[in-house]
């Protein structure tokens, strides 16, 4: 218990860290958005009246002349009731909706993507490893080339044969426009269509990492004493590679998987750009086109939350998958 309650109070800080910079970096940058939005107008020939400054500054939330203290005591009341000011490319849309609106999309597609591509890719590890120098073995680097491959080309390419070519599948979208979104089986038959192939883009693109990863560690637990005292003791082949090498070997890919799943939340922008598909990784990058600065801090904050929470969640496995990480604490 105290384990768990040392790690509660580390994330505690951790979180009003992150919310603290989220606050602090907009207002240590010089100028301010409205500085910058008004610049652009001008360099576009655009007149700006004060009239018009009064309008992006209520746009942008306001230039406050309170305190500092008192600016972050109310970031943090706005905060708590969802409030993260006013999104410029969508106007007059708040970020969160923006951010609620295209969050399922991306969970549902990189999240997913990402879980079958860590667990086929340690699963296959742990067989590989268990027997390095067979076959598989060999043919283990032919799937690390396509970790190598930029995901926008794999994209292109897959576009190129499976929609182009062969017709299998929507070239680009989140679902066929003429159905209405809703939990009913038209639409989500469509969503699965349409994001077959971005899905199928991140798990060719990720899995040679994760089975290069837990194929190097499995070798490397082999010659550990309790897999030779396992042996020796006369235990099967299975149990030994399940509950002393992978159960071991596997550590690090966790920690890496806690790290993959947090940054779910940014999406694969560019996966998702190519494919025109309604996630956040497109409102990021939409947000960044459009100098929409709530929106990239509302995101930024939303991606910071994500990767400490499952670091939190992957700590607290750690202390049950392996007792000497309790002991320590």
């Amino acid at each position: 218990m105290n384990f768990v309650v040392r790690k509660l109070l580390f994330y505690a800080v951790a979180v009003w860290a992150a919310i603290t910079l989220n606050f602090a970096i907009p207002r240590l940058l010089p100028g301010n958005p409205v500085d910058i939005l008004l610049a652009k107008l001008q360099a576009r020939g655009a007149s700006v009246t004060p009239e018009s400054r009064a309008a992006y500054a209520a746009l942008l939330g306001g230039e406050s002349d309170d305190p500092i203290l008192v600016q972050y005591w109310d970031y943090l009341v706005n905060l708590v009731q969802g409030d993260l000011g006013t999104s410029v490319t969508y106007f007059p849309t708040n970020v969160t909706e923006v951010i609620s609106t295209s969050m399922p999309w991306t969970i549902m597609l990189v999240g997913i993507a990402t879980v079958i591509a860590a667990v086929l890719g340690v699963g296959l590890g742990a067989i590989v490893g268990w027997k390095p120098g067979t076959w598989l073995d060999s043919a283990v680097p032919a799937t690390t080339i396509l970790a190598a491959v930029p995901y926008f080309w794999l994209a292109l390419v897959l576009v190129y044969f499976l929609s182009r070519v062969l017709g299998w599948f929507p070239a680009q979208g989140g679902y066929d426009v003429v159905l209405d979104p809703g939990f009913n089986a038209p639409f989500v038959e469509s969503a699965i269509r349409y994001g077959f192939l971005p899905a199928l883009t991140i798990v060719l693109a990720s899995l040679g990492g994760w089975l290069l990863g837990m194929r190097n560690m499995m070798v490397s637990t082999l010659s550990e004493d309790y897999v030779l005292t396992a042996r020796a003791k006369g235990l099967p082949e299975r149990t030994i590679m399940r509950n002393y090498a992978a159960r071991n070997a596997v550590l690090p890919s966790i920690a890496g998987f806690a790290i993959s799943l947090g940054f779910v939340v940014s999406g694969s922008v560019v996966t998702e750009q190519v494919f025109s598909y309604p996630g956040i990784g497109s409102k990021l990058l939409s947000a960044v086109q459009n100098n929409d600065y709530a929106l990239m801090q509302g995101i930024f904050l939303y991606i910071t939350l994500a990767v400490l929470g499952a670091n939190l969640v992957v700590d607290l496995l750690y202390g049950l998958i392996d007792p000497r990480i309790r002991a320590k604490a």
